[in-house]
């Protein structure tokens, strides 16, 4: 009972939320652009929650979510050109198929390199993320129409609010059940103390291969949506910068809190995109000197997260 009452309040909030954008977008209160970067937010939501099963439920420092999270864009942009694709409703489908894809990559990736721990795990997973982006770069090679280093273009745009809502809200739901079932407490005994985890019977290759997949899973599923808002891909968009935004949100919002995550998302997309709306064009580079100020008073003061005041926040 208590899973379906939080559900309930979760689709509650999201309808509501639902209500008032749909409102702002319609009247067109607020404008194309933002409406675009309010969509991408909310996918990053999705990306993000990824991270935090992987490394903020599980501790599995991982520096290549945005791989995966590439691995899922182009997949679902090869298939919407690909197959013509017009209709959103029919991208439903191509996100879950992009989503797969990137966990059982996920997988099969995870099996030799999770045996690794800590900085030298962190060290893999960038190695691997490098490997991706060069694949991205030299795609053309192989399939001409991925466009290599030029950039995949021609991606319908399919993705729109309703889409985006309705996954964040399917995800958040799901990845909340996971969390407080008992998988969930193998995940965090594992973070807590894997040697002793393991004396207790919990299987941790197995329950940290399957938190590593399920948790690139979400990064395709978010990939695939965001590839069909922007209808262009450039490997630039998936290099270790884009990984270390995964993880800044994950920190920001407390590791292991799902609802931390969510408002430290929205937070630093919108200081983000806020300071290159406000800065005048000339000095709108000023904004990386002032984000890395941001994150140090986050540090100082909310070393936590915004959320999170116990060890395991609640989600």
């Amino acid at each position: 009972m208590s899973f379906l009452s939080e559900a309930k309040k979760t689709v509650l909030k999201c309808v509501l939320i639902y209500g008032i954008l749909k409102v702002l977008f319609t009247t067109q209160i607020i404008t194309p652009y933002i409406q675009q970067i309010t969509i991408f937010a909310i996918i990053f939501i999705i990306a993000a929650q990824g991270l935090n099963v992987i490394f903020g439920y599980t501790g599995q420092f991982s520096l290549g979510h945005a791989a995966f999270y590439g691995i899922g864009a182009y997949i679902s942009g090869f298939l919407t050109r690909s197959l013509n694709i017009d209709e959103p409703v029919l991208l439903i489908p191509c996100v879950v198929i992009s989503g797969l894809i990137s966990g059982i990559v996920a997988y099969i990736v995870g099996i030799p390199i999770l045996r690794l721990k800590e900085d030298f795990l962190a060290i893999a997973t960038l190695g691997f993320g490098t490997l991706i982006r060069v694949l991205m770069e030299n795609s053309d090679r192989f399939i001409q129409v991925l466009g290599g280093s030029r950039g995949f273009s021609g991606i319908p745009k399919l993705t729109n609010l309703e889409l985006a809502l309705f996954f964040a809200l399917i995800f958040h739901i799901a990845t909340r059940n996971l969390i407080n079932s008992s998988y969930g407490l193998f995940l965090k005994a594992i973070k807590e103390d894997e040697l002793a985890s393991t004396s207790i019977g919990i299987n941790t290759p197995k329950m940290k291969l399957l938190a590593f997949s399920y948790g690139c899973f979400l990064a395709g599923c978010g990939g695939a949506l965001y590839a069909n808002l922007y209808c262009f891909l450039h490997p630039s968009n998936f290099d270790i910068l884009r990984s270390i935004d995964f993880l800044i949100i994950v920190i920001i919002g407390g590791m292991g809190s799902l609802e931390g995550t969510v408002y430290a998302t929205l937070l630093w997309v919108g200081f983000v995109e806020g300071l290159r709306i406000l800065l005048p064009a000339e000095i709108v580079d000023l904004r990386w000197v002032l984000i890395p100020i941001f994150l140090i008073l986050i540090v100082m003061y909310r070393p936590q997260g915004i959320l999170v005041k116990k060890k395991y926040g609640h989600s």
